[in-house]
């Protein structure tokens, strides 16, 4: 990376990065290992955490140029988190588990530049999984609904009020609220709600593509195209 950064005998493309740039493609590649998990490609995961690992090359490559941090910085600092964070395996202590690994991160953050019990959540996360992740801080501070009973109402609630927007700006926010209580919903259902959306899309892409291989299927009436769909998902996926 080195190589193909250098100012004049590198890549013309690979020099004209920046973090920025960057950014994009390594939530692609991370999204591309989730895909051949999926799949359980264990090629297609070797080649893709390959490319995963070299946008932490790219991004260390760049802050190194800058005089912020090393490859060897971000190796050695993760290797001290998974340290502190397990002192029952590297400090000489039999205690702590997987309790204690939330307790130190809770300590980290209070420690941080932003104490709040959602400090450090990523904005660049997809919205369904932000939601859950910031539901999940909230409710470690027992502001948590006692059972599913409650997200469930919070829906009926949400949805009433999506039908009674009286407006567009109105009835986003209604949605996005909506979406948020479905969150709720299948956290303490213990769903990972981007997981189940992501098989609900590949269940979605299957059956439709699956569909649109009929003759003249653009031509087909809406009734005939919803026969088709009924058809489709009788068939195993």
């Amino acid at each position: 990376m080195a190589r193909l950064r250098d100012p004049e005998r590198g890549c013309e493309w690979d020099r004209a990065q920046t973090f920025a740039s960057i950014a994009p493609y390594t939530i692609e590649e991370a999204y591309e290992v989730a895909d051949a998990i999926d799949r359980n490609d264990m090629g297609a995961l070797a080649d893709e955490l390959g490319d995963l690992q070299l946008q932490v090359v790219f991004h260390s490559q760049m802050a190194s140029e800058a005089g912020d941090f090393s490859l060897a910085d971000v190796i050695n600092g993760v290797c001290d988190k998974m340290e502190r964070r397990h002192p029952h395996l590297f400090g000489g202590t039999s205690s702590g588990g997987h309790h204690g690994w939330e307790q130190i991160k809770a300590e980290e953050r209070a420690a941080s530049s932003d104490p709040s019990a959602l400090g450090g959540v990523a904005l660049a996360l997809p919205a369904l999984e932000r939601a859950a992740k910031l539901q999940k801080r909230a409710a470690r501070t027992g502001f948590d609904w006692p059972d599913i009973s409650g997200p469930k109402a919070k829906i009926a609630e949400e949805l009433a009020e999506l039908e009674a927007a009286g407006d567009q700006t109105q009835r986003a926010e209604e949605l996005g609220d909506l979406l948020f209580a479905v969150v709720n919903l299948a956290r303490l259902l213990k769903i990972e709600p981007e997981e189940a959306l992501r098989k609900a899309n590949a269940k979605f892409e299957r059956r439709f593509r699956r569909i649109e291989q009929a003759p003249a299927f653009a031509d087909l009436s809406l009734e005939e195209k919803e026969a088709l769909w009924t058809a489709a998902k009788a068939q195993s996926d």
